[in-house]
Formats: C-alpha cells, structure tokens, sequence
C-alpha cells in the first residue's frame, strides 16, 4: 500500500485503456522482442503514414503535436510499479487530490532507488489531459521511439464529427453547394481591366488560388443541421489543414487538467514545462527531388524566393497555409511596398531637381565665392581660429540638394500619400474580407492566460484561507497597482535613459571637436564638422540598435508582471509599451537634430556652456538640414541593414545551429539510426517557434516614421525603404515558410492595434514637416528676405542678411583665440550667424527686429501649413469610400441569395408537412372503414396508422 500512497496526489485512470497507454507496454518491458520482429518484417512502416504526417494506420491525419521530455528509466520504474497494483487499489486514491506537490510527504527511508517525483508528476498530469482530450472526441498516438531521444510526441486527430461540431461552435464560415456569379466590368473598364491583366501577367503568380474567378460559393456558417446546404463529396478535403488546426487548438485550450482548485489549459501546461512544445506540422518538404505537391513547396517556389521579387505575392494562398491574421500582414506589407513605388519616383525628381539647381543657387554661390571675404568667428574658445565663410562651400552645396523649394512640395505630397495609403488599405482590407469570407466575422472573448489563471488561483487560494470563501475571484486594478506602478517607474526611466545617452553623444561631439581643432594640420581643422558628425551617428546607430532589443525585453517584462487576462490584451498592452520606448530610442537623436542643436548656442561673447567648459553646438553655415539628413540615411539604412536583415538572417539560422549542437551531444547516435528519415514532426520540433507578429509590424512602423515624419529632410527615405521592402517581403518569406514551426491559424478581419498607431503617425508627420520645414531649413528666411528686404527682387545678399557681426575686442577673458593671425592678417570683426544688432549700435547684440519678423513667419507657416495639409488628408479620407462599390454589391446579393435558399428550403419543409397530412388524412379514413370484425384491433391500428407522419 505505500506505492498507492505515494501516487494519492496524482488521478486515477476509470476511463479505461486509450491508444495513448498502449506505449506503457513497451515501457515496463513486456513484447520487445515480437515488436522488433515485427517492425523489421515491414519494409518501410513510416512511408504508409507518409513520415508522420498521418497516423500509423495511414487513414487518420495528424492535426497537432503536443512534444514532452520523458525519462526513461524514472519512467519505466514508476509505470512497472503502477502497473501491479489492482484496479480497486487505484481507483480508491480518487478522492480529494490537492494540489500538484502538496499534501504528499514522503520518507526518505523509505523511497527505493531514485525517483524523480516531478517528472512522475508531469507525467500523471500529461495522462490526466490526454484522458480529457480523448473525452472531448480527439484522437491521439504517442510515439516515444523517435531519433530524438528523451523527446516524446503525441500525435493528435480530430474525427469528422469532432470538427462539424468545433465548426459549429466557432461559427466557421464554410462554402455551400450554392454558387452565383461575380458582377464583371463592363464596356471600356472591360477592355481597359483585360489589357492591365495581359500587361502584369508575367508578374503574376503561379499559383490556382491567385487567378481571378468569375463564380464564387456563397458561404454560410457550419450547422450539422444544415449539412445538407454543404458540399460534403469529399470530407478528407472540406475542413483544409489550416481549419483542422484551428479547431483542434481550440479544444487544447479549453481542455483542462484539473487537480482540486487547480485548472491548467494548454497554455498552463506548456508554461509549467508539462509539454515543451505544441504546433501543428508543416505540408511536408519543400526542397528535394521526387516530392508529392505540397502547399508548402509552391510557397516556397512561388513566394518564399528571392527570384520572384518581382511578382505579386499569393496572398490567398498565404491565407489558406497561415491564416488570416498572417494573410493580412502581408497583403498590408504588399501594399505598403506598391504605395511606396509613387512616392519614390517624386523623392527622385525632388532630389534631381536639387542637383539640377545647384548651380543656380545663389545663397551658395556667395557662400562660395572667394572675393565676398567674409571672416567667421570661432568654433570654439582658444584653440579654435577664425575662418573663412568660403570653407564650408561643400556643405553649402550638398544642403541645396535637400534643402531647396521642391522639399515644400514633397512634403504636402506625402501628407497626402499616407492618407490616401491608408485609405487604399482600408478598401484592401474589405476586399479580403469578403474573398475570404470575413465580413461578418466578430472577434469573441479568448479564452484565460495561464499566468492570469494561476494569479486569480494564489488570490483566491489565499482569501479562502482567510475568509473561508470560494467565490470566484478576478484581478483589481488593487491588485494590479505594483504593477502599474513599476510600469509608469520603468517607462520613465527608460525615455530618462535615451535622452541621457543623447545627451553623451552631445558631451562626445563637443569635446571630440574641441580637441580636433587642436590639430595643426589644415586638413584635420576643415574636417573637423564631418569627422565629428559620421562618428556620432554611428554610435547613436550602434546605441539604438542594442536598445532596441533591451526595450523589447523590458517591454514583454513589464506586461507579464501586469498579468492581462487574455492574449489579445497582452499584445495590445505589449505593442503599446514597445513601440513607445523603440520610437523614443530611434527618434531622440534625429529630434535633437532638427529642433534643438544651434539653438540655444548664445553669441559669441556670451555663449551658453554645459559644466562651464563645454560650449553648445552650432550647425553648419548652411543650416543644419544637411546633418540631420546625413543622421537620418545613417540610422534608417544602417537599423534596416544590420537589425532587420542580418539579425533576421543570422540569429534563426544560428539558433537552429545551436540546437543541432546540444542534440548531437547529447545523444550519441549510431549510423543506423542516424540515415533513418526523421518523422515530420521531429523536424518541425528542430525549427523555431513563431514569435508572434509584433517584431514584424514594429520593424515597419518605425520605418514609416522614417519615410513621413522626416521625409523634408530626406526625400530618397522612400526609395530605400522600397529597396529593403522588396527584399523584406522575400525573407519574411522564406523565415515563415523554412525557418519557423507552421503557426496557428487565427481569424482576423484588420490589422488591429497597428492602424490606428499608422493613422497617428501620419497626423504627427504634417506637424513635424511643418517645424523642419518651418524652423530647420531656411526656407522661410528666404522668402522673408526676398519679399521684405530685397532690394532688386533676387536672392542676393541673402547670406550678408543671415550674419551679424562682433567686435573681437569683445571677447570674453580666456576665450578669444589663442593665434589671432592665423589667416595672416588681423581680425577687427567677425561674423556669426544670428538676428542681432551689430557693435556699433545702441543697444548692440540683442535681438534684432529682422529675427521677430522671421519668427512670426515661421509660426504662421507652420499654423497654415498644419491645418492646409489636414484638411487635404481629412478630404481624401472622406472622398474615397471604405467599402468598394463592386464589394458593397457582391455582400447585399451573399445577403439575397441566401434568404432565398432558405425560403426555398421553408417552402420545401411546408410542402413536405402537407404532404404528410394528406397521407395521414387518407390513412385514417381507411382506418375508419375498417370491418367490425377488426374491431379488437382497431386500436392498434389506428395508433400504427398516426404513427407514420413521426416516423417519417
């Protein structure tokens, strides 16, 4: 009776022998031998279920795989022992089982050799779920003898009956017996959609799903009831391995293993390390000769290579492999990539018409010519010189290319590019909803996280053993105030973090500066501005790059301590803190460039230090646009090149290398065992598991930030993102189709979250080009200067206009340079670039009027631009409808022809009734004239006779 006490906490097996105990056998030791005998007499016994993607029958399909850790020796004792004790024993240690590790005190003296009781305790709990699992109607077959040792699968199927009832519950839209007619184009949209299609028809691709259809099955949400209304021909095909899945993962997660008070759906059980992993299998092989057509391999073929890059992707394909919500994705990244196309070709006029115009300019001109002899004042205090304005003739030049009229245009152009984006979208969106049988499709509540689920259990658990009550409990905003707490604290500190490391990166520019300078050399003082801002870029790229993973970290940390109730609400939760840390840490450099360096720089004279040595930066005579330029193509193409391409590259194939490792030293295999194939299954364990959708979507988000918050600074940001968005779709590709475990499919009619951060993105890029253009570039200065101080109507004499000048007697003690003659004459007046009065006027050094006419331009620019540019978005977004025409139609007659099928199926059943009157009405008059010799039986007959209709 002690091994029964030892196995009280654990339950008891009354549903008798499943398929998944007949393992046990093998376990304790019994039929080795017949078995060897009998697996070596087959000839190939993992062909007929196809290499694990069926059954060993080779009938039943594997629908999803649940994969454990096991130890073999713990095990076959433990199982050896359970299984010489009589079924009375065991079923009497079915009564109040508390919970897994409590309530079981053991003696060490009296345990045998060791035990583990925590695996035994995995394992009891694994027995107990896959009891309830094949209550529920699945099938399952464990199969231990695999090439990874220590790994243990469970093969799970779900019967017909099992998924027409899931179906049923889940609401599954499926295709009936009825089909209609798409409406077709007509007259000269006819021949004008016929000629588009012969064009692209090379880059269109390959594949069955991706042809237009004139005819399409209306569809109606599954009801056994109705199957009659369902094309069942083929049952193996009606439900396609995605749905299979989905079903099946429902019950996984619904299905409990319950212990007392303890609850633990799949989502537990894998927290808690009972399974190590749970994924539905992949097709079968996507590369190999000889191979049955898969799904998979034409994803690979025909989307998942960098050889199509040039073709549409197979999104409907992608939708039937993946799902819905990976379905979506992609069309969003697809049509992302097409709207960019437009939006590149503009960025590349505006950019050849800078360099078309350089030589016209004529603020560059006279900041080049040589004869103008305009003398500046030094960068820095002693050991920098005075110079000539002609020095930074380059600078000058280049801020031309970004900096020039165009740019005005370009940003008004792609104010109205992410609206009518997102309007292209949202019609996008309808349409795949409607193609994909989505448009009355309703998220419904999902089920508890484990870890929420285990939070109400502690909190329960404790007020029960203070109150003694066991109502159910939920998670307060009480209980969750630390952790909103620690949220708001850690948020904080982390923005106070990014601005801290900017703030060195500015401490690192000043001082690396002032010591260049000191350089003797000619060519190291004139490459001074360059050599400083290419070094500080690259370490604010190296900076970002690390904190970009430290946040995502950070991020997931602070959501799990939140505990959300469900997953949709950690994602949410999660995307939120993700994208505001990441886009404070990408953004923090390029807004300091923009708003902040030059301008509280003082005069010279009075300038402003930091720690009372350090003076601030001043940007470069010719603004400093041109260097926020260079820190925005810095940052987007170095985080595009190193984070999102040789980070998605590298880190899945080096983590694959990695486990390829640990198993081959863990277990020595021999050369036999070694060319035997591997099960489908175990070679979707050895791939990554899918992470989710978040890393993908916020990689993107931060780059549309790039392409419209800056995009007057920057007008090629487009065209790069491009490029990486041609290569970007491929790899996505390629990770989800080689790289990762086949995900589950989920239903998703929209983006979520991730549209409306867009559409605020797109409302926060008008308002940031209206101050880049407004107060970075000297667009407005110009302007100013040409309608209000011009004196023949051109742009010359602008630069004159621009500086002030200083009287160098003015200097403070310390401060002046340490070799006046350095440009071998002496310098009486100098010149910086500011509004202020000169040295020979009254009130000499302040504020000029010219710098408050300036900024009154500024801000009316800025307040006019503002609300032109919104009020242009806010009439594309109301002037193109959300739904299409052609949709809005096609959903009305889904609507019509589906009443009519069920009138036509009410006007059936009345006739049918009818018809069963009438019968029973003749029936009973025949039996009303019956002789009365029949009498005794009269009874009988009549009451056989009115039993027709019910039989019937």
């Amino acid at each position: 009776m002690r091994v029964n006490k030892k196995y009280s906490c654990l339950p008891a097996e009354e549903k008798g022998i499943h398929i998944i105990n007949i393992r046990a056998i093998e376990d304790i030791g019994y039929d080795q031998h017949e078995s060897t005998i009998l697996n070596s007499l087959s000839k190939d016994p993992d062909a007929d279920c196809k290499y694990g993607l069926y059954f060993r029958d080779g009938k039943r399909k594997v629908d999803y795989i649940l994969v454990y850790h096991y130890k073999k020796s713990s095990a076959g004792k433990t199982l050896a022992r359970r299984a010489q004790q009589n079924d009375s024993s065991v079923r009497s240690t079915k009564q109040d089982q508390p919970l897994p590790g409590k309530g079981v005190q053991l003696e060490m003296g009296e345990s045998e050799p060791h035990v583990d009781y925590h695996e035994d305790d995995k394992r009891f709990r694994r027995e107990e779920y896959e009891g309830n699992l094949v209550e529920a109607g699945l099938e399952l077959e464990r199969d231990e003898d695999t090439k990874i040792h220590g790994i243990g699968f469970v093969k799970i199927h779900a019967p017909w009956n099992v998924l027409c009832r899931e179906a049923e519950f889940l609401k599954l839209k499926m295709p009936t017996k009825k089909m209609y007619q798409i409406n077709q184009t007509h007259g000269l949209l006819k021949k004008i959609n016929s000629v588009i299609q012969k064009i692209t028809e090379p880059i269109q691709p390959k594949v069955a799903e991706h042809k237009p259809q004139t005819v399409k099955r209306l569809s109606y949400p599954f009801s056994r009831e109705k199957q009659h209304l369902f094309d069942l021909s083929d049952k193996d095909s009606f439900f396609d391995s995605k749905t299979r899945s989905t079903i099946v993962y429902e019950i996984l997660k619904r299905t409990t293993c319950t212990k007392a008070k303890y609850s633990m759906g799949i989502t537990s059980l894998l927290a808690n390390g009972v399974y190590s992993a749970a994924y539905p299998l992949h097709d079968g092989d996507y590369e190999g000769e000889n191979l049955e057509p898969n799904d998979r391999k034409l994803l690979c073929e025909e989307w998942a290579s960098y050889g199509v890059f040039y073709k549409y992707q197979p999104i409907d394909l992608v939708r039937k492999y993946f799902g819905e919500k990976i379905g979506l994705y992609f069309a969003w990244l697809g049509v992302y990539t097409q709207m960019l196309i437009p939006a590149s070709v503009v960025g590349i006029i505006v950019f050849l018409y800078g360099c078309a115009t350089v030589d016209e300019n004529i603020p560059s001109m006279e900041m080049c010519d040589q004869r103008n002899n305009i003398t500046m004042c030094p960068l820095c205090d002693r050991t920098c010189s005075y110079w000539k304005m002609s020095s930074a003739c380059a600078t000058a030049r280049a801020s031309h290319l970004f900096d020039n009229p165009a740019t005005v245009f370009f940003s008004v152009f792609m104010a109205l590019w992410a609206a009518t984006f997102m309007e292209h979208w949202k019609r996008k969106q309808m349409r795949l909803n409607y193609r994909w049988d989505l448009t009355g499709f309703e998220e419904e509540e999902d089920h508890p996280r484990a870890e929420y689920e285990a939070k109400v259990l502690e909190k329960s658990l404790r007020k029960e053993h203070k109150h003694k009550e066991s109502d159910k409990e939920k998670l307060t905003w009480k209980d969750r105030f630390p952790a909103y707490l620690t949220n708001f604290v850690g948020i904080i500190f982390m923005v106070g973090l990014t601005f801290a490391i900017v703030f060195g990166v500015i401490i690192y520019r000043i001082s690396t500066a002032a010591a260049l300078a000191i350089s003797s050399t000619p060519s190291g003082r004139s490459s001074v501005r360059v050599t400083v801002t290419a070094t500080a870029v690259i370490i604010n790229l190296v900076v970002i790059i690390i904190l970009d993973e430290v946040y995502g970290c950070i991020a997931r940390w602070l959501t799990q301590i939140e505990v959300p109730k469900t997953d949709k609400n950690f994602e949410e939760r999660l995307i939120f803190k993700a994208f505001l840390l990441k886009f404070v840490n990408a953004y923090t450099p390029i807004f300091y460039v923009a708003f902040f360096k030059g301008r509280f720089v003082g005069r010279p004279g009075d300038y402003v230090y930091i720690f009372h040595s350090f003076r601030m930066e001043e940007c470069a005579p010719g603004g400093c646009l041109m260097e926020l330029c260079i820190q925005l193509s810095i940052i987007m193409l170095g985080k595009q090149l190193i984070q999102n391409n040789l980070f998605e590259i590298g880190i899945p194939k080096m983590k694959k290398f990695i486990r390829y490792l640990k198993l081959k030293r863990r277990h020595s295999l021999d050369h036999e065992e070694h060319m035997k194939k591997k099960q489908r299954y175990e070679v979707d364990y050895n791939l990554e598991p899918f992470a989710g959708l978040t890393p993908e979507y916020m990689e993107m988000i931060i780059q549309f930030g790039f392409v419209t918050l800056f995009v007057a600074s920057f007008p090629l940001a487009p065209l790069f993102a491009l490029l990486n968005n041609i290569i970007e779709i491929r790899l996505d590709a390629k990770k989800f189709v080689t790289e990762l475990r086949r995900p589950v499919a989920v239903r998703a009619k929209d983006i979520g979250i991730w549209y409306n951060i867009l559409r605020g993105i797109g409302k926060l890029a008008v308002i940031i080009n209206a101050f880049v253009i407004s107060f970075t570039s000297d667009f407005i200065p110009r302007l100013v200067y040409l309608y209000m101080y011009s004196e023949n109507g051109t742009m010359h004499g602008f630069v004159n206009h621009t500086l002030s000048s200083f009287n160098v007697s003015d200097f403070q003690a310390g401060t002046a340079p340490n070799d006046p003659l350095d440009l071998g004459y002496e310098v009486q007046i100098c010149r910086y670039k500011d509004y202020r009065e000169p040295p020979w006027s009254e009130n000499k050094y302040d504020i000029s009027k010219d710098f408050w006419a300036v900024l009154a331009a500024r801000l009316a620019f800025v307040i006019v631009f503002q609300n032109l540019v919104m009020f242009m978005s806010d009439f594309v977004d109301w002037i193109i409808p959300d739904i299409p025409k052609d949709i809005s139609q096609q959903i009305h007659k889904e609507k019509v022809l589906m009443v009519e099928v069920f009138m036509r199926e009410e006007q059936g059943k009345l006739h049918m009734l009818e018809t069963w009157k009438d019968k029973d009405k003749r029936k009973g008059e025949n039996c009303n004239n019956h002789s009365p010799r029949l009498s005794r039986s009269h009874s009988g007959s009549l009451s056989s006779c009115h039993s027709y209709p019910l039989e019937v």
